[in-house]
């Protein structure tokens, strides 16, 4: 469809309609991300168990929500250039820098859109603190201190809303993470089946295993 369509607007956002529930989390000591693991097509689930949370370095993180096909090569592309930036210049590229380089790249295709909405987030050694961002499929970016994506996100945000504290530690906030998820996905159909959620702090990029999830007790 042309982009001088007047029906083009309302296919964009039938296009972005997805269903998930991804979000993020700034504290003290780094950041936390978190994700549902259902992809569906629809009304029919595809695939109980994606990963929706993608490691680009091992300071920095990004979760997907959208087509899949679109997520990965913009995943592949950002894992490309964070390689190249820490062998040319000896350090890891700065948070704030590979946010822009997505958002740039999200722009330049923007009449030919990647139907994706991306939250970049990691712990920037030079400022030795996390950051995350809020990036959409036309480029914008956006900075808050939490933030959610996907089609369960108005009730993932309600439960951020009320839990959230500045100052969190990221053993604090994780637990914030996965309940604002099981909100989500007791309410919201294209959420469920279960939750990934991922630290990244000056010790580097570390999921959380089953144990660690299972302990918070959240019921979904």
């Amino acid at each position: 469809m042309h982009v001088k369509d007047e029906r083009y607007p309302q296919y964009i956002l039938d296009q972005i309609k997805k269903g998930t529930t991804t979000c993020a989390l700034t504290c003290s000591d780094g950041v936390v991300l978190a994700a549902d693991t259902r992809a569906s097509a629809g009304l029919f689930i595809a695939d109980r168990h994606v990963m929706k949370i993608q490691k680009v370095d091992n300071h920095l993180g990004m979760t997907i929500a959208g087509g899949v096909a679109d997520a990965q090569n913009l995943v592949d592309t950002m894992r490309y250039n964070s390689n190249i930036y820490r062998l040319s210049k000896r350090e890891p590229i700065p948070v704030s820098s590979a946010a822009r380089l997505c958002s740039n790249i999200l722009f330049n295709q923007r009449y030919f859109p990647y139907y994706v909405q991306i939250i970049m987030g990691g712990f920037d050694y030079r400022q030795q603190k996390g950051q995350i961002y809020n990036i959409d499929l036309f480029g914008s970016i956006t900075t808050e201190s939490f933030i959610s994506t996907g089609s369960g996100s108005p009730v993932a945000y309600g439960y951020l809303e009320s839990e959230f504290r500045e100052g969190m530690s990221v053993n604090e906030a994780y637990k914030v993470a996965i309940q604002a998820i099981a909100a989500a996905i007791r309410r919201n159909a294209g959420t469920g089946d279960s939750i990934n959620a991922v630290i990244i702090d000056k010790d580097g990029y570390k999921e959380l295993s089953k144990e660690i999830k299972d302990s918070v007790g959240a019921k979904f």
